[in-house]
């Protein structure tokens, strides 16, 4: 029988921080085995002699042979020695996962032809299977996908300062012109003519007007809905969109456009309302994916910027959720107003937090 740790430092559970602990205990992270606790805290198991992290997969220890420390460190003076099987001496396996997609990240982004996905799990000293999980459970994206949007980041930031697109393809890793211009257009939004120049000769039709929130503006390409900007003056609306296409072709709406626009006001008095109108959304991968998860909370409902992270299956990105957030110019339509903080207080909005909380009010009682 393993003789019992002595000059314990224990700690309690504090149930009330912010973050990842907020309305639990250390105790239920233990039972779930939460990854989202490693490094917060390690449990320590008496009948052993053991520590772990919350996470660990070894056999669920009774709650009364359970003691809770905050640092290694603490849970070493107490007598206690880590387990073999989570290692809770080394660094949080998140971490070390980070480590090693950040570096296969670069592999990918330095290679004129992308990696296979043998070659980089070898990298990685992982199976192709488990590198696969892993690489997907940290960026969002599959090896090859992130590939992908590396080369279509490339050519938007070299298009504009070369003469010769075909000569930017390649630059950017493209090995055929032809896989390029499959989508490009869904990722310039524009052809990659028209994007080197600044959106010219792309014609986005527009209409400023007033609805019940002060100002909107709505633009939009052949594709769909391309902007629903809210504010409080007009011309200010009408400089973000001639900010966004320098030297696209602005063209007032016609009465057919007034009736999309009629459409889009409708929507704002009534937002619970389904939306039919097709929208041309331009962004990264990593934008659409959140954009995609926030036209999936139900009209009425909310979600925390937490919540949309592990939607998109990425729990650590909740910072770059809330960029998205911030990054969307489709109000309403795309509905970053339903997100608010974990603790279900109303968060910034980029249109203004008296819209939001409008908005939300106007949807919870429709």
């Amino acid at each position: 029988m393993p003789r019992a740790p002595s000059s314990r430092q224990l700690i309690e559970p504090r149930p009330n921080r912010s973050g990842p602990a907020l309305h639990t205990d250390y105790w239920t992270a233990v039972r779930t085995r939460d990854a989202s606790f490693d490094g917060t805290f390690y449990y320590g198991v008496i009948t052993t002699g053991i520590y772990c992290r919350p996470s660990c997969h070894a056999r669920l220890p009774k709650r009364e042979n359970v003691e809770f420390h905050d640092t290694t460190k603490s849970a070493e003076r107490a007598g206690f020695r880590p387990c073999k099987r989570c290692k809770p001496d080394a660094p949080p396996l998140s971490r070390q996962h980070a480590e090693t997609i950040a570096h296969a990240c670069r592999l990918i982004e330095q290679s004129e032809d992308p990696p296979s996905l043998a070659a980089l799990a070898h990298v990685a000293n992982l199976s192709a299977s488990h590198f696969h999980r892993v690489f997907k459970s940290v960026t969002g994206l599959t090896p090859k996908d992130y590939a992908a949007a590396h080369r279509h980041q490339q050519v938007r930031t070299l298009l504009p300062a070369r003469q010769s697109i075909t000569a930017t393809i390649h630059e950017a890793g493209f090995n055929a012109s032809s896989r390029f211009y499959a989508d490009a257009t869904d990722y310039l939004g524009m052809t990659p003519t028209a994007y080197r120049a600044g959106g010219k000769d792309t014609a986005l039709r527009f209409a400023l007007g007033q609805c019940s929130l002060g100002a909107i503006l709505v633009a939009a390409s052949d594709k769909g809905i391309a902007a629903i900007l809210l504010g409080d003056e007009p011309a200010v609306l009408l400089r973000d969109l001639e900010d966004r296409f320098a030297n696209a072709n602005l063209i007032g709406g016609d009465a057919t456009f007034e009736d999309v626009v009629a459409k889009v006001v409708g929507l704002v008095e009534r937002p619970e309302t389904q939306f039919d109108l097709p929208l041309d959304v331009r962004g990264t991968a990593f934008q659409h994916r959140v954009w995609q998860a926030l036209r999936q909370i139900p009209a009425g409902s909310t979600a925390s910027y937490s919540d949309i992270a592990n939607r998109i299956g990425m729990p650590k990105a909740v910072r770059a959720v809330a960029a998205a957030c911030a990054a969307n110019n489709i109000a309403v339509a795309i509905p970053c107003h339903r997100v608010v903080r974990s603790d279900g207080a109303l968060s910034g909005y980029r249109w203004g937090i008296d819209r939001k909380r409008e908005l939300l009010k106007r949807e919870s009682s429709g």
